[in-house]
Formats: structure tokens, C-alpha cells, sequence
């Protein structure tokens, strides 16, 4: 307000208000003005401006200072519905009292009355909801997912004596029970459930093709297996076979004079390779069984053909190196009777064909039989689909990564797709065919090399093609939790038997050991065959078994189990050297199976504990006893039977029992010590700490030996 200065009666001037502006209020915080404390101008015409004179008291009750003046405040007419200005806080904003509805609100009572006026009913119709049961489930998650009170739900337990807070777990049956209570329907789910769909549904007839034989050869050891396959492919994988053994299996496609196409995969005929041929059966669909005409049928041979029958493949019998001088084709085929195998020449069913992988002999008689065999089968597939197939061989090669040599049965593989093989997964990088070059694609009966895993899969996997990656993750996060929870069962003992059987294992001596291999199979086939070693006193336990170089942290592993490091086909670099040099340790390197598997039976055989053998020496017969002073009795005795000897263990027979054992102290021969008496003469004997001999007595005489026992 302006303050103005008139004359009044008396002379002395009067102070005179002038009426001023309202001052708007500050904005708030975010800006805009607060209604609910923001005074508006009234609508109505202005009042008149009054002069009002304030006391000049001490007090100062009628007026505020500002800038050294006193301002009077225009006072307030009874009446006014203007609310006084305050301040606006947090307890007043939320005051209860001063809060107003919202328009929902309004119209919801709006609406609830005009229904209640018009008579219907407002109760509202129950939504039926499918819910989703996993194994186990929080009782809040329940609730959730049918949308009821998490205090409804603890309310129905209580009902049925079950005490529960909402952030306990219950299994299946109890929240199955309480979804069907609400009366909502239930679904079960499993973890299992998301390898559903993994493997594709059996295709229909009109979408098959035809596609290439896979021709798995097999047989014992060097009866010519991979020199077979040489001649066929015209190349000389046996050069680069260590000691000319194949220990890895190979997949190969050849095609013939005739055009076809034909897959071969050739497996080891070592006996330690079992897990091998039993996957090559089990991929294939003809099995060429390759035998030896100058060695016969052999026990790989046999092994060979009890696969190929369990897998329900037909046999082609290959009878290899004819041209040897002592060659007899007639032998091979009278022993493959013994094992139900009756060939065409003794008016059987299964085709024979006599070879020589050496000269090149009837090799295009024996593609004539797998060509004639396939048409017999009717061998089709469907290539317009996600891949599935077989893991034959798996490795980690430095500078490429993880790598599955894998064969397609059904669809076709290109680079990109998202591959999941047993709790392996990863996007395809590369394809790479069986004569190193890079090809975009692969067919059914196709084998390639898969790069791009995250980790080297199992040997005998199946694989398949899926859509993205969280569904890979998935399915291989649940494998991997499925295998830690067997082993975790596994390695506990549930029953009294198992109980005892761990404590019989735990006196057993135990020798330690790390492999590593350059391929899954080969890691598989050493680990078979040293477990096979095993005996009640002594095992081979394998601390680690992987695939790959061996690493520093290979050597930290061995060192904190006290394990000795074998590499097959692999090497160690600097770093793990030289840590193994820093802590003792030995690290073995082989090429070949035999070697390996030789030198760990002979380290075991040092473990076993030597056997102690007896060895009878003579009898002896106490005819008269001496008591000499200093020394005791001495038995004067004849040799009935054998020698006696100085040093030797003795037992005292009385009546035919053991009374005494011990050691002889004393054999003399008149005055003379003698090392010792043949049978029929006549000496002295004295016993070690024991003077109860009687003549008649009998004296037993032996030797202890020790003999060191092998596996």
C-alpha cells in the first residue's frame, strides 16, 4: 500500500493507506502456482479503498515493517469465505480431511447408485483362469497368477491345519489342491518340459528324399580297416596314423564310379574303443565288417558284430588282404558261422565280398554290394527342415575353439543356426567338409565340423537346430543342473549297501591321474580301459578328463591331488611347464593307447600290497634235549624229510599241533655251525626266546617269501 500525508484538524498531519495490488504468490518447486494455496482475484467489483489509521503502539499488533515503514493490515470483514494463506506441507497435503475424491471416484459411485436405482444386481462373475504349476511355488506367486488375496489363499491352508507364511514354498499337489478350490483350473508343468519340441515330429512321407548310405566300417585291430577306406578315397590316412592305429573316429564322404555318394565312418578296432563302435553302429545304416583272411574272426570282430546286430543293421562282410600267400578265405567264413553269420557263398543272406586294400582288389564289387544294400533299405529323408543329428567326435583345437565333428540325419545345417548338443550349445560359425574346405551347408548323411560351441560337446550326443538363443540356454542350463544333481546323488549313500560298499572303497589304494586327449572319443576309450584295471585293492582315479592342451590349470589340479599328468595327442604349454618343473611334477605324453594303458597297469601293480608265499623246507625230529649252560636247551634232532637251514622260520609240532613258531637260533653239526643239514643227518638245534622242546617233538621248517603280485 502507498502511504500519503494529510492535513488534519489541530495541525498535525494524518497518515493516510492508500490501497496497492495484491503481489501474486511464488510459484511452487516444479514450477506452476498451487491451487489449493494460490488466492485468486474475485470475480466481483473491486471494493472500495478505506482508510484505516493504526495505533502507533510498542506493540506493533496493527502493522508489519517493511523497508522502515510501518504498513497496516486491511482486517478481515466476518463473512469472507477467502481461506486464510498457509503453508503448504507434507501433513497437509495428505491431510484426510482437507482431501477431496477424485472424478474416478465420483463416477464410480455415480454409476453404482444408477444400477442400485435401476435394480440390477452388482455382484461380479468369477474369472476362471488357467494356472500355471511349476514342482514347487511360492504361495505369494500362486496368488498371482490367480489374481486371489495371498491372505485368502494362507486363510484355506489354516482351514486344512497347514501353517504357512506367504513367502513359503509348497510343492505341486498342495498348490494343485488350492487352485482347484478357487476354482480356477491347474496345469502341471515340469522342468523336463523344455526339451519338449528339442527333437522335431517324424516327417511325413511326401516331404522324404532320398539320401546317401552311412557305412560304418569296423573290426578287429590291423586286419586293414583304414587301409580299406584309403583305397576307396584314394588318399593315405594311414600315414598319419600313429604305429599305423586308427584311435579316433573318422567320417567321410566318397563318391562312387556310378556317381552316388556314400558316407563311411571308420572306428578303432581297439578293445578300449568299445564306446566308439557302439556309436558308430549305432548312427549307421550298413556295417561293413572288415576281416582278416590270414587272422580270422578275433575278438573285436566279434564285438563288432554284436553291435551291428543290437543296432539292427544289415552286415556286409569284407574279407581283406587275399593276396597274402597264407591268406584262407574258407576259414573266415566257417568261423562266421559260430557267431550266426552265414554268407552268400554258403547260401546265406549276408553279402561277402573278398578284398585286398593292398592291391586294390574287388573294390568296386564291394561298393556294388552297399549300393545294392541301400536300395534294399529305401534310405530317404527330409532336407526342408532344422537339422538333427549325431556328435561322432568332439575337440578343442587350439586357435579354432571348441569343434563337433557331427553327421546330419534329417534337415539341413547352414551357417547362423543356433546348435544345442547335449549341455553344449552355440551359433554355427563355420561348416568345414571332410577335405578341410569351408561349405555352406549340410544335408542329410552329410558329415561336417561344427565351430562355434561354447564348451566341446559329448562324443554320442544328438543334436538339433533351435529357434534362438534363450531357448539353447535353457535347455542347456536344465542338462547341466540335471547331470550336478546326479552326480550329487550319486557320490552320497542312500542305502546300507552303498553305505558299505563306500567304506570298503575307502581302504582302497588309489592312484591318481589327469588326462587329457585331442579328441572326446579317445578321452572316453582311456578312461574305460583304466577303470577296467581296478581291482578290490587298488584303482585309477581320474581327478580330471578333458579335452585339449594341458594347462596351468591341469598342473595346479594335479599338484593339490597328487596327480600324475597324461597327455594323448596333446602337449603342454610354457606356462604349465614351467609350473610343473617349479612343483615336481611329471608330465607323460603317448601316441598310442597301448603305451598309456601299459605304463599306468605297471605303476598300479606297485601299488598292490606283495603277496607273502611259504615254502616248505623239512622235517625234523627231536630224539634227545640237551640243557647246556649259557645258552638253554638244545634239541639233538635227525632229518626226516627235506633240509633244514640256518635262519629259516621253524614251527614245534606236538601231536601234530602248532605249539610254537619261530626262528632257529642254533644249527650245529657236531661243534661245527653248518648253514644247513640234508635229510638223514643228524644236528642241534636251539629255538629263538623258547625253551619247551620234549623229545618226540617235531620240527617244521620253512621259508617266507615275498612275491610281488601285477594286475
Amino acid at each position: 500500500m502507498n502511504t500519503a500525508w494529510m492535513p488534519r484538524e489541530g495541525g498535525r498531519p494524518q497518515e493516510i493507506r492508500l490501497p496497492t495490488p495484491p503481489r501474486p504468490l511464488r510459484p511452487a518447486a516444479g514450477g506452476a502456482p498451487d491451487p489449493s494455496t494460490e488466492i485468486t482475484k474475485p470475480t466481483r467489483a473491486a471494493r472500495p479503498a478505506t482508510t484505516t489509521t493504526t495505533p502507533d503502539d510498542d506493540e506493533g499488533r496493527g502493522g508489519l515493517k517493511r523497508g522502515g515503514v510501518k504498513v497496516a493490515r486491511a482486517p478481515v470483514k466476518a463473512g469472507d469465505d477467502r481461506r486464510e494463506r498457509t503453508k503448504l506441507t507434507i501433513n497437509n497435503a495428505f491431510d484426510e480431511k482437507n482431501r477431496e475424491r477424485s472424478l474416478a471416484s465420483l463416477k464410480r459411485k455415480r454409476e453404482r447408485e444408477k444400477l442400485k436405482a435401476m435394480g440390477i444386481p452388482q455382484t461380479r462373475e468369477k474369472i476362471v483362469r488357467e494356472v500355471v504349476i511349476p514342482e514347487v511355488i511360492t504361495i505369494q506367486e500362486l496368488a498371482n497368477r490367480m489374481t486371489e488375496r495371498g491372505v485368502d489363499v494362507i486363510k484355506l491352508l489354516m482351514k486344512q491345519g497347514a501353517m504357512h507364511k506367504i513367502t513359503d514354498v509348497i510343492d505341486a499337489d498342495t498348490a494343485e489342491l488350492i487352485v482347484t478350490e478357487f476354482g480356477h483350473t491347474p496345469k502341471r508343468v515340469s522342468e523336463a518340459d523344455v526339451e519338449i519340441g528339442f527333437v522335431g515330429d517324424k516327417d511325413v512321407d511326401e516331404t522324404l528324399e532320398p539320401r546317401a548310405p552311412v557305412v560304418t566300417i569296423m573290426g578287429h585291430v590291423d586286419h586293414g580297416k583304414t587301409s580299406l577306406l584309403d583305397a576307396i578315397r584314394k588318399t593315405n590316412v594311414v600315414s598319419g596314423e600313429a604305429g599305423g592305429i586308427t584311435q579316433h573316429i573318422g567320417a567321410y564322404q566318397v563318391t562312387t564310379p556310378s556317381g552316388d555318394n556314400v558316407t563311411f565312418i571308420d572306428t578303432p578296432g581297439h578293445a578300449a574303443f568299445t564306446a566308439m563302435r557302439a556309436r558308430g553302429a549305432k548312427v549307421t545304416d550298413i556295417v561293413v565288417l572288415v576281416v582278416a583272411a590270414d587272422d580270422g574272426v578275433m575278438p573285436q570282430t566279434v564285438e563288432a558284430i554284436n553291435h551291428a546286430k543290437a543296432a539292427g543293421v544289415p552286415i556286409i562282410v569284407a574279407i581283406n588282404k587275399i593276396d597274402k600267400p597264407t591268406a584262407d578265405p574258407t576259414r573266415v567264413r566257417t568261423e562266421l558261422l559260430q557267431h550266426e553269420i552265414v554268407v552268400e557263398s554258403m547260401s546265406g543272406e549276408t553279402l561277402e565280398v573278398p578284398v585286398s586294400a593292398l592291391k586294390g582288389t574287388n573294390l568296386d564289387k564291394l561298393l556294388e554290394a552297399i549300393h545294392l544294400q541301400s536300395e534294399i533299405l529305401d534310405l530317404k529323408s527330409n532336407p526342408n527342415r532344422s537339422a538333427e543329428g549325431i556328435v561322432i567326435e568332439a575337440k578343442l583345437e587350439r586357435g579354432r575353439g571348441p569343434v563337433g565333428t557331427v553327421l546330419v540325419q534329417r534337415g539341413t545345417l547352414k551357417v547362423g543356426d543356433i546348435v544345442v548338443a547335449g549341455s553344449s550349445w552355440g551359433r554355427v560359425r563355420a561348416l568345414i567338409g571332410d577335405k578341410g574346405e569351408n561349405v555352406p551347408s549340410a544335408g542329410p548323411s552329410v558329415p561336417v565340423e561344427i565351430l562355434g560351441f561354447d564348451s566341446a560337446p559329448e562324443a554320442g550326443d544328438q543334436f538339433a537346430v533351435v529357434e534362438n538363443e534363450s531357448r539353447a540356454r535353457e535347455i542347456t542350463d536344465y542338462r547341466i543342473r540335471k547331470r550336478r544333481e546326479t552326480l550329487g546323488t550319486a557320490a552320497t549313500p542312500r542305502t546300507l549297501e552303498q553305505m558299505m560298499q563306500t567304506l570298503k572303497d575307502a581302504g582302497k589304494k588309489e592312484f591318481t591321474l589327469v588326462i587329457k586327449g585331442d579328441v572326446q572319443g579317445s578321452v572316453e576309450a582311456i578312461a574305460g580301459a583304466l577303470k577296467k584295471l581296478g581291482t578290490d585293492e587298488v584303482e585309477a582315479r581320474i581327478v580330471h578328463l578333458g579335452v585339449g592342451g594341458i594347462t596351468e590349470s591341469d598342473v595346479a589340479l594335479a599338484s593339490a591331488s597328487k596327480a600324475i599328468i597324461l597327455g594323448f595327442n596333446v602337449r603342454a604349454n610354457v606356462q604349465a611347464k614351467q609350473a610343473a618343473d617349479a612343483q615336481g611334477l611329471e608330465i607323460r605324453y603317448y601316441n598310442i593307447i597301448y603305451d598309456l594303458v601299459d605304463d599306468v597297469k605297471a605303476a598300479m601293480s606297485g601299488l598292490l600290497a606283495p603277496t607273502k608265499r611259504e615254502v616248505f623246507l623239512g622235517y625234523a625230529t627231536i630224539k634227545q634235549v640237551f640243557n647246556i649252560t649259557k645258552v638253554g636247551k638244545v634239541a639233538g634232532c635227525l632229518v626226516t624229510e627235506g633240509k633244514v637251514e640256518r635262519g629259516a622260520k621253524v614251527r614245534l609240532l606236538r601231536d601234530n599241533t602248532v605249539i610254537h613258531e619261530g626262528t632257529l637260533s642254533i644249527l650245529k653239526r657236531f661243534k661245527d655251525e653248518v648253514k644247513e643239514v640234508p635229510v638223514g643227518q643228524e644236528c642241534g638245534m636251539a629255538f629263538a626266546n623258547y625253551q619247551d622242546i620234549r623229545e618226540g617233538d617235531q620240527i617244521e621248517c620253512f621259508q617266507v617269501e615275498i612275491v610281488q603280485r601285477s594286475l
